[in-house]
């Protein structure tokens, strides 16, 4: 008779294991990347795990790079508009429908990860989790020591969201399982079962900025628990960012109407519109923009007098 440790583990042996990475250019954090997957992937059954890059319209010359330096890695283009939301689910369908993935780890390339990632991942996947979306610990690449994200909080009544564990010292709160509203982007851990029940990620009204939010919170909306996992562990390079105003008029524009940009306002009202349950809802993000603007039109204001913003 087979015992169910056994049962687990060969249960382990056929899970099929998909990174999806989304990149358009930025080769030198690609190079980084694959190099510190590959050296994960040196822990663990290497056949169970693969690689996806979904290249969308690089011009660096990333295709050509990856295929001459990592020929296994699966690379499926796109034309410069998928963005990071159609590239997940570009990479997700190719997973699920030429590989027959078990899971797919949603990842960026301006993240690193320590040897034991996905050791500690099989460990957690022995467990048979398909009925949880995984999420990582999310530490800022340098100063290391500090975390980033313990995945994030949504309120649909007063419309508070924050991100658990933000730039704070990592410390044994932040090594329990925390049991989440909505994940980041990167290092989020979801099964087939998962992706084919609730569905793809909205490409339409969140192409970059809040595709991962909106995701995981339908999935939590959907009846399926959040959990991070302070086990495994990736490290984000927070320098690697949209775009800021950087005191300029037309950046300040930009910045309020540009995919690339996180101050994006259509991607907030959307979300805020979807899920708010109260008026009170919308006060932050209201309290916010009228922060941000008037921030930038005060300090311009007070620059004629020659008074300067200090920096940070």
């Amino acid at each position: 008779m087979t015992s169910l440790k056994q049962k687990n583990y060969y249960q382990l042996i056929m899970n099929k294991i998909a990174i999806v990475i989304p990149v358009h250019n930025g080769l030198t954090y690609t190079k980084k990347c694959l190099k510190s997957l590959e050296e994960s992937y040196e822990h663990v059954k290497k056949e169970n795990f693969y690689t996806i890059l979904v290249d969308d319209g690089s011009t660096d010359g990333t295709s050509d790079w990856v295929k001459e330096n990592y020929p296994n890695v699966i690379i499926c283009e796109g034309d410069g508009n998928l963005w990071w939301t159609g590239a997940i689910n570009v990479g997700c369908k190719y997973a699920i429908e030429e590989l027959n993935a078990d899971y797919m780890v949603w990842w960026n390339n301006d993240i690193v990860t320590e040897p034991s990632y996905f050791v500690n991942l099989e460990k957690l996947l022995e467990t048979d989790e398909k009925d949880i979306l995984i999420g990582s610990k999310v530490m800022v690449k340098n100063p290391p020591n500090l975390v980033w994200t313990m995945g994030c909080k949504f309120d649909p009544y007063t419309g508070e969201r924050k991100m658990y564990g933000f730039f704070e010292p990592d410390s044994e709160e932040y090594n329990r399982v925390w049991e989440v509203d909505w994940l980041t982007g990167m290092g989020t851990v979801l099964s087939k079962e998962i992706m084919l029940n609730v569905g793809w990620l909205n490409e339409k009204d969140f192409p970059h900025y809040h595709g991962d939010s909106d995701y995981s919170y339908r999935v939590k909306l959907a009846g399926y628990k959040l959990k991070v996992y302070p086990q495994i562990r990736i490290w984000n390079d927070v320098v690697n960012t949209g775009l800021i105003h950087s005191g300029s008029f037309k950046m300040l524009w930009r910045s309020l109407v540009d995919r690339k940009s996180n101050f994006n306002i259509k991607k907030e009202w959307l979300f805020y519109r979807y899920y708010a349950k109260s008026w009170r809802a919308y006060l932050p993000v209201i309290k916010f923009y009228t922060k941000y603007i008037g921030g930038f039109f005060k300090w311009k204001f007070l620059g004629l007098f020659g008074i300067k913003k200090k920096a940070k």
